[in-house]
């Protein structure tokens, strides 16, 4: 019997004879589902939820039946946050502002000491001393992110923390905020070791309306700035990053901060930045652990970066600081947000090499009638060993110090213990570090 046609869409036809030509089932992906669901059906509840477990876990191509475009389209960011967003929309941040600052106002009252990187805190203002003993004619100026120096200041006027000001450049002045003043001056040149008669630069003045007017808008030319960079350096071909771009404060001069692996030849480059945007050009190249610092971030620890917040000067480490401590050689763990070894391995280094001296050698093994021990590790501060049997690796023995110190001097004098056990306060299996790390991605987080 001939079907008569139907002014219907063909999807739907499509599916009407599906539905009518039964001799010749289609078999689709439902009546595939159903029929397992008879099958397990008949099977007891464990069952069921081990074909679950199963169908989930199994190694199929989960792309091909799941539809994927759902986890693409996923927005994963949290919700916007109006705190969130007045800090991100913030150009002033990086000059210790929690806003923008008042332009009839040469004292700003917005500026925070905790908003800065390398923040300081002036506990001298806190105590009862004489006026005369703070007297200092020495300021430190405030610029963007941790450039921070100090002036001098002038014989007239009356200057307090928090003061934007016009200090000494080359060529033309800039504009600072002064963050501290008196004696914590004196201390902070003599924790740098910075000589008072070494510090030449003039303070000329509390900011003028017209310059902060020229401050504020030469600031929020920063970031478009820093971007273009990025694209003309880009276009050249050159294997470089900008890493950020600081305004002088009058306008007549830019410095660009940038990090590369290798030495670029940036002359066109700066060519073409001072073509387009009609200023002197200084290039000032800096590491990956500057680059950390002057950013900011949030380390692996839940606080602010170390060398964002009060480290300045930065030593090189080693993945023998990792071995002296008995760290994992994982270069994952190891790196830091600059993708090189943590600055504070070295903070401990020291710590573990003089407390290792008190511990043996690890040449040096226990002798037992059950076998030899090996070494494996220390614990400096609970003062353990761990050994384990030269011909049965799979156990660790933690041995006090102490008892280790006693068998090496049985073992001295030809006598030897029956087993580690006896003198062990813990014994456990080892577990094996099964990924293994090469030595290029070592060398790539240690510092050349």
């Amino acid at each position: 019997m001939k079907k008569q046609q139907q002014p219907v869409e063909p999807k739907k036809e499509q599916t009407q004879a599906q539905v009518e030509t039964p001799e010749q089932p289609v078999e689709t992906a439902e009546t595939v589902e159903t029929v397992e669901t008879a099958e397990t059906a008949t099977k007891p509840e464990g069952s069921k939820v081990e074909s679950k477990i199963k169908e989930q876990f199994s190694d199929k191509d989960h792309s091909q039946v799941e539809n994927l475009d759902q986890y693409l389209d996923m927005d994963i960011r949290t919700g916007s946050n109006p705190e969130a967003d007045a800090i991100a929309a913030n150009i002033f941040l990086t000059r210790g502002l929690n806003e923008k600052p008042d332009v009839e106002s040469a004292h700003c009252h917005e500026y925070r000491y905790n908003c800065c990187k390398l923040a300081t805190y002036d506990w001298i203002e806190k105590l009862d001393i004489t006026t005369d003993y703070l007297d200092f004619n020495i300021a430190e100026v405030r610029f963007k992110n941790s450039h921070k120096d100090f002036y001098i200041l002038p014989e007239e006027g009356v200057f307090h923390v928090g003061d934007i000001v016009a200090v000494e450049a080359s060529p033309g002045h800039d504009i600072g905020i002064i963050s501290m003043l008196g004696l914590a001056v004196k201390k902070q040149l003599e924790h740098k070791h910075i000589n008072p008669e070494n510090v030449t630069k003039k303070l000329y003045r509390t900011a003028r309306v017209s310059d902060i007017d020229k401050w504020i808008s030469t600031v929020d030319l920063e970031h478009t700035t820093m971007l273009s960079s990025r694209y003309i350096a880009w276009d050249l071909d050159l294997k470089m990053k900008v890493n950020d771009v600081e305004y002088q404060g009058d306008g007549t001069k830019a410095i660009f901060y940038y990090s590369a692996e290798e030495r670029v030849d940036f002359r066109e480059l700066i060519k073409i930045l001072a073509e387009q945007f009609r200023i002197r050009i200084e290039m000032r190249q800096i590491g990956v652990r500057q680059e950390a610092a002057r950013l900011g971030g949030i380390g692996t620890c839940g606080r602010e970066l170390c060398c964002s917040a009060w480290l300045t000067n930065f030593q090189s480490v080693s993945t023998n600081t990792a071995r002296t401590q008995q760290l994992s050689l994982n270069p994952q763990k190891l790196a830091g947000m600059c993708g090189k070894l943590k600055c504070c391995l070295n903070f401990e280094q020291s710590t573990y090499i003089e407390e290792s001296k008190g511990f043996p050698a690890p040449n040096i093994h226990l002798k037992t009638k059950k076998g030899k021990g090996f070494y494996n590790k220390i614990d400096i501060f609970k003062k353990i060993v761990w050994y384990s049997y030269a011909d049965d690796n799979s156990k660790i023995f933690a041995i006090p110090l102490d008892k280790v110190n006693e068998i090496i001097k049985m073992n001295n004098e030809g006598k030897y213990p029956e087993t580690l056990e006896e003198f062990a306060v813990v014994n456990q299996a080892k577990v094996e570090d099964t990924i293994n790390y090469s030595m290029d991605e070592l060398k790539r987080i240690e510092d050349k």
